[in-house]
């Protein structure tokens, strides 16, 4: 067959691979029979270059998902249709490939064609099988049924385990900046006696692995080892991580990143998955890791969203606006505050003449270096910046002992030497049911107290005195 004449009749990027079904070397398996001119454009600065039957990574870097795409085109007989997020073009691909008819039993040829475009375009993602359209549909349901993200995230991951077949399934969450993973969700079969994945990132390192994984995926969309060869061939890349795999006893992998805004915010995999699907489940994955993303990438902005409007931006402390929603979260017994009960206001002395004699910058430092000496005191409490210079401490089920433990620890560092000096000011109580807002009065009026005496025995901050409340 004259494979050229039939691939120039193609107007979109098209060319013939042939597979080499009697050889196991894999840089041979895969070739380019032929192209046509927009493939060549395509991959090459000068397409007169262009050389036929040669293996197919002399034009494209290597991609095994393509390779297995090609194999099961040609094996089966049937045409593939992929759309997928290419991450080494920044684009998604709309793919086909189809069978060709063959002289040789011993080389099976497909026709591989695409197109691409910046941004996924919905149509597209909606042509699936009917298999994928009902996990995705289940997908999308379960993450609108309810208001509990964790819940509906736990859900669906327990829905793709199944689907995939697998013993373990679980989705990770990175930040490539801070260098940090931790699982978001996972889901075990009933047998599955080995460690949860949990377990292996409690000491922090595996992230060293994880920052592999680009390049194991390598701009593709995903990365599958469906058996023992595919395991070895990939211990040739990642050998630390494939070591993990076999502690873990992973004998089958299918692994999504998932992306948004050219970031990868985590992954999705399933360990020890039945082979035989692969094909669905590179489908349907495909769409889910999709609409994951988006669902993830919104809870992670809305999360972000309530933090800084809760937090002081200057000492990362919560702010006024937190405070006034935990005393309305009491009052109202949303979230009550639990006793035994404290509450600690502490005031930066001598900010004002900080501000006007060293700047801004000095007053700010100071501010910060108390908040630094509360968040160190108060570790396992609640810290709130409440005004310019004032901060509130609530301590929750504490005994009496405890509270003036910390106390005096508190009171015995508000005159350190070339740090914030601060007054402080206390109010403990037994009673659960005790009014928070009291107890706040009664720790603000004594705090005041103590700022005075402070000004009394420190004339140099005499403007600051004149400036407090009485």
């Amino acid at each position: 067959m004259d494979y050229q004449e039939f691939i120039d009749n193609f107007t979109q990027i098209a060319c013939v691979i042939s597979v080499d079904l009697r050889t196991s070397d894999e840089t041979e398996k895969f070739k380019t029979v032929a192209a046509n001119d927009a493939y060549k454009l395509s991959v090459m600065d000068d397409p007169s270059k262009f050389v036929s039957n040669v293996p197919y990574t002399n034009y494209i870097t290597r991609d095994k998902n393509f390779e297995s795409m090609c194999l099961a085109c040609v094996t089966s007989g049937k045409s593939i249709h992929a759309y997928v997020d290419a991450a080494l073009y920044n684009a998604w691909m709309d793919i086909n490939m189809q069978p060709l008819r063959s002289n040789d039993e011993g080389i099976g040829y497909c026709q591989f064609s695409y197109s691409m475009s910046p941004k996924a375009e919905t149509e597209k993602l909606a042509d699936i099988s009917n298999e994928t359209a009902v996990h995705v549909l289940k997908t999308c349901i379960k993450l609108r049924e309810t208001d509990d993200f964790e819940e509906a995230i736990d859900s669906v991951i327990k829905d793709v385990r199944n689907m995939c077949k697998a013993k373990r399934c679980s989705i990770m969450l990175t930040d490539f900046n801070k260098r940090t993973c931790q699982v978001l969700s996972e889901a075990y079969s009933e047998d599955d006696k080995e460690r949860p994945f949990k377990d292996y990132l409690e000491d922090g390192s595996f992230f060293n692995i994880v920052e592999t994984w680009p390049n194991i995926i390598a701009g593709s969309n995903c990365c599958i080892i469906r058996n023992e060869s595919e395991m070895a061939e990939m211990a040739k890349i990642a050998p630390r991580w494939v070591d993990s795999l076999k502690t873990a006893n992973v004998k089958t992998l299918v692994i999504f990143p998932l992306r948004t805004e050219n970031e990868t915010i985590g992954y999705i995999w399933a360990g020890n998955f039945d082979p035989e699907r692969t094909q669905i489940i590179k489908e349907t994955l495909e769409v889910t890791t999709f609409i994951l993303t988006a669902e993830i990438a919104n809870h992670q902005m809305v999360k972000k969203m309530e933090i800084m409007s809760a937090t002081d931006l200057l000492t990362g402390v919560y702010n006024r606006n937190a405070m006034n929603n935990r005393i309305l979260e009491s009052d109202t017994g949303t979230v009550p505050i639990k006793g035994p009960f404290g509450v600690f206001f502490v005031d930066v002395n001598g900010l004002k003449t900080t501000n006007d004699s060293l700047g801004h910058v000095a007053g700010d430092n100071l501010l910060k270096d108390v908040a630094y000496t509360l968040k160190e005191i108060f570790a396992d409490y609640e810290v709130y910046r409440v005004g310019g210079d004032e901060f509130l401490v609530i301590l929750t089920e504490i005994s009496e002992e405890r509270f003036n433990e910390l106390e005096m620890v508190l009171c015995s560092q508000s005159e350190r030497p070339n740090r914030a000096h601060y007054a402080v000011g206390s109010c403990y109580s037994d009673e659960a049911e005790d009014n928070i807002r009291k107890a706040m009065q009664l720790a603000d009026a004594k705090m005041y107290i103590n700022k005075d005496a402070y000004y009394r025995n420190h004339p140099e901050f005499s403007w600051d005195r004149r400036g407090s409340r009485r």
